[in-house]
């Protein structure tokens, strides 16, 4: 049978729970820890810009407040670099000439957990930034393309044009329709696709790496159709319609090779194969009738081609293999980059 408590260690028992209650309270009271604002930033890659670059920076403060404005200079000759600066923008420099070069210096030195990237040259509408900056930071996308409205129209020579929707419908085939607009240079990424992305071009087809790279590691995207303004006098496109369209398709093929090596080199593999098929149709039958075997170069044809076919298709097979590997090691990159900074 237990013993009653005596009046003081009652008393005792009474002040320890109290004790207890009041650092309860106390606790329910502390404010919880402090969301950190995310930092925004916008980069704008520009090469002789003068006439657009300081109407830019100052759209784009007007639009996104409190982001951070850097202004990379791709070795510019003219006065983008102290218009840019006069505007209140932070300027980097960037002596290698390419956009590639440009982006991969982008990534590399600006700290940040939202990015913005728009040309320099205006022809990007700055009011619809936050549109694409508020999917990366609250619809828990990767990467969003403002993709451009009347491009055809309102910017670009007719061969540009051309070349645009040929490419868009290719990038569409190759590695599939998530995109409309390959060739935007107006994008919000998260700081994980920034921190991750190799970016391994050098001139404009820095676009088309970026799109491939989020449909390999199967990233959460968006596209949203945005203005497209015309150039002011003065500003001139540093596209030149075929050279850049041979570089861009080059790296298509390059990185359809590296990402999809079956398709790469299973297609070839088949059509291989079926010009053999073809070619031996007339041996075979012949040699049914009569036994022979009277065009010896078509059979050695027929036998180089078919061992050529196999070639391929075990280098698709094996080489598909080593790029899921790869991939999934881009994927362990990317998890393993924070989405803030610390």
């Amino acid at each position: 049978m237990s013993q009653p408590l005596s009046a003081l260690a009652l008393q005792q028992v009474l002040a320890q729970h109290f004790d207890h209650l009041a650092e309860v309270n106390r606790d329910e009271k502390q404010p919880g820890p402090i969301r950190k604002v995310p930092l925004l930033a916008v980069v704008i890659p520009c090469r002789n810009e003068e006439s657009t670059i300081a109407q830019v920076v100052a759209d784009f403060r007007q639009a996104l407040p409190e982001a951070r404005i850097a202004v990379f200079d791709n070795a510019s000759t003219d006065e983008t670099s102290v218009l840019a600066r006069a505007a209140g923008a932070e300027v980097f420099r960037e002596a290698r000439p390419g956009k590639g070069h440009v982006v991969r210096r982008m990534f590399a030195d600006v700290e940040a957990d939202i990015y913005l990237m728009a040309d320099g040259d205006g022809t990007y509408d700055a009011a619809s930034a936050r549109r694409l900056v508020d999917l990366v930071a609250c619809g828990g996308y990767d990467m969003v393309v403002g993709a451009r409205a009347d491009i055809g129209r309102n910017a670009h020579r007719r061969g540009h044009a051309v070349g645009n929707r040929l490419f868009n419908h290719l990038y569409g085939r190759l590695f599939g329709a998530e995109f409309g607009d390959i060739f935007s240079g107006y994008r919000a990424f998260s700081r994980r696709f920034v921190k991750s992305f190799p970016a391994l071009s050098s001139g404009f087809e820095i676009e088309t790496e970026l799109s491939v790279h989020a449909r390999q590691l199967k990233l959460a995207t968006a596209e949203v159709l945005l203005p497209y303004c015309e150039r002011v006098n003065g500003s001139v496109s540093k596209l030149r319609t075929f050279r850049d369209g041979l570089r861009i398709l080059g790296v298509l093929l390059y990185l359809l090779k590296e990402t999809r090596p079956m398709l790469f080199f299973g297609l070839p593999a088949a059509l291989t194969a079926l010009l053999a098929a073809v070619l031996s149709i007339p041996l075979f039958d012949t040699y049914l009738t009569s036994g022979t075997v009277p065009r010896l170069p078509t059979a050695v044809l027929c036998t180089g081609l078919s061992l050529g076919a196999a070639l391929l298709a075990v280098c698709g097979i094996i080489l598909d293999s080593v790029a899921r590997g790869r991939a999934e090691q881009k994927r362990m990159l990317f998890l393993a980059v924070s989405q803030t900074r610390i």
